[in-house]
């Protein structure tokens, strides 16, 4: 793909990331983010960037289907996200000019998505416009990579074997770590009362070949890497990696993120 730090994948790279990457590494979030909003029955929810759904899918669960509504500017994804449930609301657009009236939404989530976003301060004015008064916006991005060794020992192989170029591209989650600079896009935003939670996660693949090949065909490099490379990766992968996993075989390794709560007088 042109731009492997836009987070934009094609429909066959969202079902790999649906099926490996939501039970790896994001199921576990959605849950932590609607607690901190307090989402209850009735209450309007608004998911940006959502990806496959999971974020919205799990809101559906506590608030009814009819009154979810998910966004994503990536095709891809919206299309596995309608299989998966098709009674939500998902829209086509972008974070920065979202086609919603203000304060439509009681709670408004954006889980690992602010990070690829062209204009983030505008993204953050347009998720704040559309939230009413009272209402909970909160916003997940990842802790520094060098907090997620796992990722960071995959990483520095990918630049070893690929170039820097490639490695970008998986680097691109992690851009939002350092929580100070993230306050600080909050408040260009005009969002300056909030809290900031750093949180313990946990990445978990079933083996390091599935590990390698989720982060390829599931992410950013799906189009731009051959069966062949795959396969020597998942060769360097074995030996480079073998530090993270368990006697049963399975890698593991840390993976906190940021989660930022703010609410609208």
């Amino acid at each position: 793909m042109a731009d492997l730090t836009s987070g934009q994948v094609s429909t066959n790279a969202a079902r790999v990331y649906e099926e490996m990457y939501v039970p790896a590494l994001f199921g576990q979030w959605p849950p932590r983010l609607l607690d901190r909003a307090q989402l209850r029955e009735g209450e309007r929810l608004l998911d940006v960037a959502t990806g496959t759904g999971i974020v919205a899918r799990t809101a559906a669960q506590r608030t009814g289907p009819g009154n979810v509504t998910a966004i994503d500017v990536n095709p891809g994804m919206l299309a596995v996200a309608k299989e998966n449930a098709p009674e939500i609301a998902w829209r086509e657009g972008v974070a920065e000019s979202l086609p919603f009236g203000e304060a439509s939404f009681e709670v408004v989530t954006c889980q690992f998505g602010l990070m690829f976003f062209e204009d983030r301060t505008a993204a953050l004015r347009e998720m704040w416009r559309v939230l009413a008064p009272g209402g909970r916006l909160v916003v997940a991005t990842w802790d520094d990579l060098e907090a997620s060794p796992g990722y960071s020992a995959w990483i520095s192989l990918v630049e070893e074997e690929l170039g820097v170029d490639a490695a970008r591209g998986l680097r691109s989650p992690f851009v939002l770590g350092d929580a100070d600079a993230l306050r600080g896009i909050f408040a260009d935003a005009g969002i300056g009362e909030l809290t900031i939670e750093t949180v313990d996660g946990w990445g978990s693949f079933p083996s390091i070949e599935a590990w390698v090949e989720v982060d390829v065909r599931g992410w950013v490099l799906s189009e731009s890497i051959d069966d062949a490379v795959l396969e020597r990766l998942k060769d360097r992968a074995r030996v480079r990696l073998a530090e993270f996993v368990d006697d049963e075989g399975r890698p593991g390794f840390r993976a906190p993120a940021h989660i930022v709560l703010a609410t609208k007088a």
